[in-house]
């Protein structure tokens, strides 16, 4: 027997259907919930529901497993039924991690759970912590980033469904390897999304970049809130996942008094300390307000960390002189505002944006720097460009180096992007299946209007619903020992080593980070303890001043000269001094 149950407020009856028969549902309750139990009914049973006299049978919004696509019926799953090994896993803090953010799909040529299992072993061997999953629920189609997921319960059979997804999780904590997964929130994708046949998931009263807004606020919404609560929780507590990336909640319409996010965090905090594991919750959010990782108790939302958009717009725009003027990066474009971005976290903390054409941000005050990832790669600022070509295609390996050697010797949580360490030659590009003909041509059409603003012309862009656009964005592992490929891979191995193993590159206190930089010259220097970093991206060598008793530990280039006090450091290198020998 299995008790089936659906949230439907509106309705007037309700039936579950199992194969031909209509099994007749009791309810609404006082919150619009309708249940039946069923005989025959079990794990691993296809159901779908029936509303009034919609003759459509429609998939459960909450359905655990949608092994037929996102369109077809749901299936019981019995998570009690998966055998697990990670008995007492206890997680490395996200204040020491490095991320590493992947796309299931495009990871490996298989594009599964089961072959990403095989590579993990050099993920912990290269120093990485914590593996962030792009979006792995149902989304329509044969490919995608996952942003577009409709079936939010459930995993994608695309990766190896419900059952995939646990081997792989119980894989990474067996390699002391925690893992984060990026859920969204704000929105449902265009095709598949049979939410607002049930209720009233979305409201026109707020719109967002993707059309109506979720329901936080109105009528229905404690159940609609309950939905994407339980729906965190469950891959915590079912999937033994480590932690959340909530995306852009900037775009969550929500004036209660007790805001969704501060709801959510209640909640994961009383998980954590049911299951008596650290579990953690990451925002994005362009809206540079600290309120989002501040303490609930200091009234804030109390989100662990949030991605630091500031940082890597203002370390491009120095990297890659294209952008200026472009677009966002018009509000960036200087070494003083890359101090800013490494110093203070926002570079607009309360001052005018050109680009946005009003005053944005306040400052952070008093936060630890590990709650902020940086990051220099991720999948919107390669997959967001018209071809998806990696830093290194644009600016050469030599500031690509610099880069990444900023990035991890920065005070913030490091993330690095899949191939990002080897300096992958395959673009990670933007690719969506939609299996409605009209929405893959406005997706085309509307990236191509999208990127008008960067001076991109629109017959370079790849079209999102090409399998071969897919297919060239799949990492290439026969790589990576070969020239710069090899070369870049020992460099971030290198720089991870380093900050694993020196105490105070883990130091988030940000009145203990001293820097100093040239505009004119085109040089920045950070002082981190007893670590120093200096970096070179103008055309000429320039020469800086090494501490007194410091030594080299690594640089980007080998004719890095240390002279009577004095670092030769050629055009686009970096190298690292420290008062200890490694």
């Amino acid at each position: 027997m299995h008790r089936f149950t659906v949230w439907a407020p509106n309705a007037n009856k309700m039936s579950v259907k199992i194969g031909d028969a209509w099994h007749p549902m009791s309810g609404p309750d006082e919150a619009g919930w309708w249940n039946a139990s069923v005989e025959s009914a079990g794990n691993n049973t296809d159901y779908a529901f029936m509303l009034d006299d919609d003759a459509t049978p429609y998939p459960d919004p909450r359905g655990p497993w949608q092994p037929h696509g996102v369109h077809g019926p749901s299936r019981v799953y019995d998570h009690d039924a998966f055998v697990w090994n990670d008995n007492r896993w206890q997680g490395p803090p996200l204040s020491g991690a490095v991320i590493y953010e992947m796309h299931v799909g495009t990871f490996t040529i298989a594009g599964t759970f089961e072959a990403a299992i095989e590579r993990l072993n050099y993920l912990f061997e290269l120093g990485i912590t914590h593996i962030e999953l792009m979006p792995v629920v149902a989304f329509p189609g044969k490919f995608g980033w996952g942003y577009d997921g409709v079936a939010l319960f459930a995993v994608n059979d695309l990766y190896g469904g419900p059952n995939g997804l646990k081997r792989f999780v119980d894989a990474c904590h067996s390699r002391g390897l925690a893992v984060l997964m990026d859920v969204v929130y704000n929105h449902f994708g265009p095709v598949g999304n049979y939410t607002t046949k049930f209720g009233p998931y979305l409201t026109h009263r707020h719109n967002t970049p993707w059309g109506d807004a979720v329901n936080f606020e109105e009528a229905g919404a404690d159940e609609v809130r309950r939905f994407f609560c339980d729906n965190a929780l469950m891959w915590m507590r079912d999937y033994h996942v480590d932690g959340l990336r909530l995306d852009a909640v900037h775009e969550f319409m929500d004036r209660s008094a007790i805001h969704f996010m501060e709801q959510l965090s209640a909640e994961v905090e009383i998980l954590s300390s049911t299951l008596e594991r650290k579990l953690v919750l990451i925002a994005e959010s362009d809206l540079n307000d600290p309120k989002m990782v501040t303490p609930r108790e200091a009234g804030g939302y109390g989100m662990d960390a949030q991605w630091s958009d500031d940082f890597h717009h203002a370390l491009f725009t120095i990297l890659n002189v294209e952008v200026e003027g472009k677009g966002y990066y018009v509000d960036f474009g200087s070494f003083e505002r890359l101090a800013k971005a490494l110093t203070a976290v926002f570079v607009y903390d309360g001052v005018y944006s050109r680009y946005r054409r009003h005053t944005h941000g306040r400052p952070v005050n008093g936060l630890s720097a590990h709650h902020f990832i940086g990051f220099i790669q991720n999948h919107d600022q390669v997959g967001n460009r018209a071809t998806g070509d990696r830093l290194e295609q644009i600016v050469g390996v030599a500031r690509a180096k610099v880069a990444i050697g900023i990035v991890l010797m920065s005070p913030f949580v490091p993330l690095l992007f899949q191939g990002e360490e080897f300096a992958a030659s395959s673009p990670f590009q933007y690719f969506a299946e939609h299996d409605e003909p009209a929405m893959a041509i406005a997706v085309r059409e509307g990236r191509k209007r999208e990127f008008a603003a960067f001076g991109w012309n629109p017959d370079e862009i790849p079209n999102p619903d090409e399998a071969e656009t897919f297919g060239r964005s799949k990492l290439n592992w026969d790589e990576i020992h070969d020239g710069k490929h090899g070369e870049m891979l020992e460099w971030v191995r290198q720089l991870i080593h380093l900050r694993r193993h020196t105490p105070c590159l883990n130091d988030g206190d940000l009145n203990h980070l001293k820097v100093k930089f040239d505009e004119d010259k085109q040089w920045l220097t950070m002082d981190r303890g007893e670590v120093r970093v200096l970096c070179n991206l103008g055309q000429e060598a320039v020469e800086l001043d090494s501490p007194h008793g410091f030594s080299p530990l690594l640089s980007s280039r080998n004719d890095i000269q240390v002279v009577n006090g004095k670092v030769l450091l050629p055009q686009d290198s970096i190298v690292i001094l420290s008062a200890k020998t490694a």
